[in-house]
């Protein structure tokens, strides 16, 4: 049983389908798991033990029946708790919607389930996934594995975490600035963050609605990859879906894992050549592209001059969304109600119920957001952000003439001690100052471990063209061949 919760989900998928290993003992396996070691990580804020088993049983009579089965069914599956799951509480980590289960299943839930793949619980996150370390939750924050001191990046901090410690083998998270690739980066782990669009938004939370992305995350590039072919594609409830096919990123992924990447042009941004990172993050950065240049990709060096405006531009874009998404939560339909005695005005128990529910970092967005759309300032601070996004998606389409993919690292610094950050909001965005151009652009990204850096890991980010996420699937294979997995102490 212990050996099924080290398999990556690929071999625990063969290994159910050949009848090595049911789906039961894999899901008790990690349960298990679960119970032993989450009192210390803290990645899931529900575990589903009734519904995981029920669904391991599912994928077992349909084996038994001769049934056909999924490339991942049997495989347990954590889903951050910012997608919708039909019964089963979804918080998006805030006391705001404390209880609620909802009537429905978000479309990435539905293709988990068809899939056959076993829904073991829902993980922790910065509260409405504002935020870049998971301290931001209000249902406190979650370790990461690597050192229980110190954060496992945000706002999927949970599902990261929760693939570090071997709870499970294979996790949803949302990312919106970075949410997805720096945790991976952060805890050794693969995140991606597909073309926006390509995966569908319909029942996820809303942050901000031009910006989040669901996606994949796991422990191996290919794991990844299959993740992502199950939960991508075009649905017609989300009217930002792209209505066109997954690209072939599992193809790509095993293409590159066989260490090959003659003819790839990879750009290196020279806007991101280091300066704020941490000396060991850019060491283990070089080490890793001088691998790459060994299995025949070239490196060329590439401006994207408006990279530097990338993080005001989203501290104002995403914001406003915020604002604007987070008004529906008002005590009047659902979640948390405060106040409400019959004797007072319904403006006054809306306030009360956001003044109780909402924390601090969500209430700083919404203020900053609706200063952003106010009257009179629209044009100055919302306007003009778009405008700088236009740029940089002119910088991204630009260097794409030139080069396959753009590289840099996934984050500046490795992970940080708990409370280093959180009395300077500035301090914490900078976390995600590699990775919020590729969100403000709309294109794929992934994070895959790159190497250490006093002891703790370092990602690499790989950035491809709109819809061309077979590309980072490859070269993020290629160097996971070079490099191999990172396996954190033992908790």
């Amino acid at each position: 049983m212990t050996d099924l919760i080290r398999l990556s989900a690929a071999d625990l998928a063969g290994a159910i389908a050949r009848g090595e290993a049911s789906a039961v003992e894999a899901t008790r396996a990690h349960l298990d798991r679960i119970a032993e070691v989450d009192g210390q990580v803290a990645a899931f804020l529900h575990v589903d033990e009734a519904g995981a088993l029920a669904a391991a049983e599912r994928v077992d009579r349909a084996r038994a029946a001769g049934e056909e089965l999924g490339p991942l069914a049997g495989v347990p599956v954590a889903v951050k708790d910012v997608l919708t799951t039909r019964g089963v509480p979804t918080t998006a980590g805030s006391k705001i919607l404390e209880g609620w289960r909802p009537p429905y299943d978000s479309t990435i839930v539905q293709r988990l389930r068809a899939a056959g793949t076993v829904i073991v619980g829902k993980t922790n996150m910065d509260e409405f996934a504002m935020g870049s370390s998971t301290e931001y939750s209000a249902y406190g924050p979650t370790r990461n594995p690597w050192d229980l001191g110190r954060i496992p990046g945000g706002s999927g901090g949970g599902s990261a975490a929760a693939l570090a410690a071997y709870e499970a083998p294979l996790a949803i998270g949302s990312d919106t600035g970075g949410s997805i690739r720096q945790p991976g980066a952060v805890t050794g782990t693969v995140g991606a963050k597909p073309t926006y669009g390509g995966t569908s938004r319909y029942g996820l939370i809303a942050f901000s609605s031009s910006l989040d992305t669901p996606g994949p995350c796991a422990r191996t590039v290919v794991d990844a990859a299959l993740l992502h072919a199950v939960i991508g594609g075009h649905d017609r409830r989300d009217s930002t879906s792209i209505p066109q096919p997954v690209p072939e990123v599992v193809a790509a992924a095993r293409r590159g894992a066989t260490g090959d990447l003659s003819g790839v042009r990879l750009g290196l941004v020279s806007q991101f050549s280091g300066e704020g990172a941490e000396p060991g993050v850019m060491a283990a950065f070089g080490e890793a592209l001088e691998r790459l240049t060994k299995l025949g990709a070239e490196v060329v060096e590439v401006s994207c001059p408006h990279f530097e405006y990338a993080l005001p531009a989203y501290y104002l874009i995403a914001p406003s969304e915020c604002s604007s998404n987070l008004a529906r939560f008002d005590g009047v339909r659902y979640g948390l109600r405060v106040g409400d005695d019959g004797q007072r005005s319904l403006e006054e128990v809306m306030s009360l119920t956001r003044e109780a529910g909402f924390g601090p970092e969500v209430k700083r967005r919404i203020i900053i957001g609706t200063y952003a759309l106010s009257s009179g300032y629209y044009d100055a601070y919302y306007g003009q952000a778009q405008k700088v996004r236009t740029l940089i998606t002119r910088d991204f389409t630009a260097a794409f003439e030139r080069v396959d993919v753009l590289v840099s690292p996934t984050t500046p610094f490795v992970a940080f001690p708990f409370g280093s950050r959180t009395s300077d909001p500035y301090q914490m965005y900078l976390a995600d100052l590699f990775t919020i151009p590729t969100n403000l652009y709309g294109g794929p990204a992934i994070s895959v471990p790159c190497g250490l850096s006093d002891g703790l890991p370092v990602g690499f980010q790989i950035m491809a063209p709109t819809m061309a996420d077979d590309r980072m699937y490859r070269v993020a294979a290629a160097l996971e061949s070079a490099v191999g997995t990172l396996t954190p102490p033992a908790l």
